[in-house]
């Protein structure tokens, strides 16, 4: 830190988006180029604290001074090996996790635009995206075979980041997915407006001149019994996700034009794939309401944008945020204000603090309108507010409400084993299940969650698979699995 007023001297700056008359004729990732000299500036605000907070923000534990002194310095290549030593996959953080390190800078004491955290994702992603355009990100193969074998049960952040910290350390390793390509949400979930499914192809390379073994189209469970999976492999890693979605029974739920966000994202995203001329379910000339206020919201919100949506109406029961940090999440905690993504600028209405009562259907048995009323919370309870009731127009609607947690169906059924009161496979200390050599990670054994706890769940879980296997490991464990986020 050869300025420790950079912060003061150099403002917070970030990659400007592309134009949005520009960006929603197409499905390119949104933001421009950042200049290398852009990103080292922004690197040499960090003032390398003496108790580095962004630490606690990150369940990764990202070494976030070191690589910022590193980038600051224009010592590229030595700041990637800082950075893949703690993130298996920092191209998929540094352009989908929101950031739970920068709201624990130091710097972001203070809210201004200008003096604020420093940009942490941006530094990251810049210097991935520098490693793999030098050729620095190499496969990594084990230099010993350990005889054992590893089936890894989906294929998102978590059950990656676990396929490849288990075949460094000389599993062999089988990951499966149910879907035709590797991914999970990340392929499938993800538009590609967020994250260009290259980066994700890229990465997959690796892992297979690694030694890491892919099989798609293959429902576990269903396609591969489950008892065969358990006598075929060693070890069995759970990471399918929480994949059930939130649904809204509220009268008229069966109308034709309601659809959960995971029925509507995935046809969008196949189309960029070149699998499908046109999506089943589009948006293109239709009124929209996306009911819930969240990234899976917005995500349905910039697909609509693109589609060619007459109007968006994003509803959340929730009130509005603040415009700036709320008193009851302080630094360093994730604050509670109101936050705009690129889909938001791109237009749409936000409404908050309104439930659906009912969805008004045609003599055609298609929805039309949807029936709201606004809430109050009276004693921490939504209350109805008389009188507000009102009709919304739509010919489509979206169910964006997160999730419920793991398909119970198929493969955990036929394993046996534990659900917690929480909709999630339990497990215990050492990341297993209730069934002797099936472990459990990501948002399968946690619940909805960000990206960067997939990913650390994932690392941590490897390494109790691997301590299963081999007796002991040196593999990393940023978290465990009762970790909990900074509140």
């Amino acid at each position: 830190m050869p300025d420790p007023k950079g912060f003061l001297t150099t403002a917070r700056e970030l990659p400007r988006r592309r134009p949005v008359d520009v960006r929603i004729q197409d499905w390119h990732e949104v933001y421009e180029d950042f200049g290398t000299e852009h990103v080292r500036a922004q690197a040499g605000r960090c003032m390398d604290c003496g108790i580095p907070f962004c630490h606690n923000g990150c369940p990764l534990g990202n070494l976030i001074p070191e690589w910022n002194d590193l980038v600051r310095r224009d010592d590229w290549q030595v700041a990637i090996d800082r950075l893949h030593a703690t993130n298996n996959f920092p191209e998929f953080t540094g352009r989908l996790c929101p950031a739970p390190c920068e709201a624990s800078c130091v710097l972001g004491i203070n809210p201004s635009d200008t003096t604020g955290a420093v940009a942490i994702k941006q530094v990251e992603v810049e210097i991935i995206d520098r490693a793999f355009a030098e050729g620095w990100v190499t496969p990594q193969p084990p230099m010993v075979r350990a005889g054992t074998s590893v089936a890894v049960v989906g294929s998102g952040p978590a059950g990656l980041a676990a396929a490849q910290q288990l075949t460094r350390a000389g599993h062999d390793v089988t990951v499966f997915e149910r879907a035709d390509r590797i991914g999970g949400l990340l392929r499938y979930g993800i538009p590609e407006f967020k994250m260009e499914k290259r980066h994700l192809e890229r990465r997959l390379e690796q892992m297979r001149a690694e030694g890491t073994r892919f099989v798609t189209s293959c429902d576990v469970g269903v396609d591969l019994p489950a008892e065969r999976l358990r006598t075929s492999y060693d070890a069995v890693l759970l990471a399918g996700g929480a994949t059930v979605g939130r649904d809204l029974p509220a009268p008229g739920r069966e109308l034709a034009g309601i659809h959960l966000a995971m029925e509507y994202l995935p046809p969008s995203n196949r189309v960029q794939e070149g699998d499908l001329a046109a999506t089943p379910i589009t948006a293109e000339g239709k009124r929209v309401v996306i009911i819930g206020g969240g990234d899976t919201g917005a995500d349905c919100l910039g697909t609509a944008h693109r589609q060619g949506a007459r109007s968006v109406h994003q509803l959340e029961i929730l009130p509005a945020p603040p415009a700036e940090r709320d008193g009851s999440t302080p630094w360093p905690t994730w604050p509670l204000m109101m936050r705009a993504g690129s889909a938001h600028e791109e237009g749409g209405e936000r409404v908050f603090a309104v439930n659906t009562e009912r969805f008004l259907g045609d003599d055609a048995g298609r929805v039309r309108a949807i029936a709201l009323h606004e809430v109050a919370m009276v004693e921490g309870r939504f209350e109805r507010v008389e009188g507000s009731e009102w009709e919304l127009p739509c010919e489509l609607v979206l169910l964006a409400m997160g999730f419920t947690g793991a398909q119970r169906e198929g493969l955990l059924t036929d394993l046996s084993v534990d659900i917690d009161d929480r909709g999630n496979v339990a497990r215990d200390h050492g990341w297993q299940t209730t069934v002797p050599g099936v472990f459990v990670a990501g948002d399968m054994g946690r619940g909805q969650s960000l990206i960067v706890w997939a990913i650390a769940e994932g690392r941590a879980a490897a390494a109790a698979v691997d301590a299963h296997l081999s007796g002991h490991s040196i593999l990393p464990r940023p978290v465990g699995p009762t970790t909990m986020a900074l509140r």
